[in-house]
């Protein structure tokens, strides 16, 4: 009994290209109990394997989580293993907008503590007490009101080239470090405000959601089937999109458009872009953003001293790594001083530019709207004084700088520094990494950004 791969990846690919199928990439998750995981493990491999299904899976006492890559021929009988068992009958399969036969190129399934890692204790609250699910109308609908609070629950690196408009994107690289920081942001709102939130397929709002309705919040509500199935409810009925961007995927394509906005830019040179890739060094692994024109002139490195590593023997190569782990196991996303655009100048919930069918990926119109870069977040607002708090995490703000302070409540609101004081002291200049107070006509909250206008 075959119980893991024995083919390589280039030799699957080739097998692959053979055969000439049509592959479907889809992703699906159910929360159930699974008595002995190892064993529900090992006859899924078994059964996958014979119908050619290719896809990462995590499987454990609390469920299964699963990204695969099915012939479509094979489709129904794939839905059979999963409908073999009660806890799957009529479960929803989450197929892919767009198709690549290459999404996945190895079967893995493999048995951990938690098909999510969200670091909390289940026992602690009711994991069944949900938010109300919404469809793309439902959703859309709920977006436009202006009680609603919209927060994405993916990572920095997949919400940056794209996310509903208007969504609170937290600067995070697990599911886990969100949690506590939505909760203290929104801490104020838990009684008169939707709180909406969304994920690529909703298995990460599914606990999510639970754990915000214990933590006091009165009206919670999840996109079903996260962005994946929104973007085929559009598609099908010809709804309007109110996600823009592309969506970030956990496959070989590493994202599938859903509109033509790009709104995030190469982190090498700054032009508009929204394609990921991994440095072609192996020491490194790096996941960033990069034009046609960098990768070109990098070859696919993230930094100069990548550039010369891929250069080197292979001998050369393994001594200059040795002792240090490899990058693809730190899992480092976009987070090096190397890519001086990260994040630099991204506008909130406005496009940097627009690809047209004709154009797209290669020639890019620019329509910037508002020209701004980031300078840092709230941190406190002072309600007697009247007075905003902030910590400096780019670039530097003077007396006289015309600045806009933006937020899912606040709204878009600009003024001119006319007095402030840096890390305690009135001073006319702060830099990156000062803590800068300055009085405001309105009230800001931690979820707001502080951006300065541009010329």
């Amino acid at each position: 009994m075959q119980l893991y791969n024995t083919l390589s990846a280039e030799e699957r690919k080739e097998l692959i290209d053979q055969a000439g199928q049509q592959r479907l990439t889809l992703s699906f998750y159910q929360y159930a109990h699974i008595e002995d995981p190892q064993q529900f493990r090992n006859d899924l491999f078994v059964a996958w394997n014979k119908l050619d299904a290719l896809g990462r899976t995590y499987v454990a006492k609390e469920g299964i989580n699963a990204q695969m890559s099915v012939p479509a021929e094979n489709f129904e009988a794939f839905r059979d293993t999963l409908e073999a068992y009660d806890f799957m009958k009529g479960i929803r399969l989450n197929v892919a907008v767009e198709h690549d036969d290459h999404s996945f190129l190895k079967l893995t399934v493999k048995v951990r503590n938690k098909i999510v890692a969200d670091g909390l204790n289940d026992a602690t609250f009711d994991v069944t007490n949900k938010g109300v699910h919404l469809d793309a109308k439902g959703f859309n609908a709920i977006l436009d009101d202006p009680n609603t609070i919209v927060v994405d629950f993916r990572n920095h690196y997949e919400s940056e080239v794209g996310h509903f408009r208007g969504a609170i994107t937290p600067d995070v690289e697990t599911f886990r470090e969100s949690l506590p920081i939505i909760n203290e942001q929104l801490k104020d709102f838990k009684e008169d405000k939707n709180l909406v939130m969304y994920c690529t397929g909703g298995i990460r709002c599914e606990k999510a959601s639970a754990y915000f309705k214990h933590q006091g919040f009165k009206n919670v509500y999840q996109l079903e089937g996260g962005i994946i199935n929104y973007a085929k409810q559009i598609k099908e009925e010809g709804l309007e999109s109110k996600f823009i961007g592309k969506n970030f995927v956990f496959d070989h394509r590493l994202g599938e458009r859903i509109t033509n906005d790009i709104i995030a830019q190469c982190h090498q040179c700054g032009k508009p872009c929204d394609n990921h890739t991994n440095c072609a060094n192996d020491a490194c692994h790096l996941l960033f953003i990069q034009c046609d024109e960098c990768a070109e002139k990098m070859e696919h490195c993230c930094s100069d001293d990548c550039q010369e590593t891929i250069h080197l023997s292979l001998v050369e190569q393994i001594q200059k790594r040795k002792g240090i782990q490899v990058g693809n196991k730190i899992f480092r996303k976009g987070k090096s001083e190397s890519l001086k655009f990260k994040k630099s100048g991204v506008l909130e919930g406005i496009s940097l530019a627009i690809a047209t069918d004709e154009e797209a990926p290669k020639n890019i119109r620019q329509r910037i709207k508002t020209k701004k870069t980031i300078l840092g977040t709230a941190e406190h607002y002072f309600t007697k004084a009247g007075v905003a708090q902030f910590s400096l995490t780019h670039n530097e703000i003077k007396i006289g700088d015309k600045i806009l302070i933006a937020g899912p409540t606040t709204g878009n609101q600009e003024l001119i520094v006319e007095a402030m004081r840096v890390n305690g002291q009135e001073n006319a200049v702060a830099t990156k990494g000062d803590k800068i107070t300055f009085a405001v006509p309105f009230r800001v909250r931690l979820s707001d950004k502080l951006y300065k206008i541009l010329d």
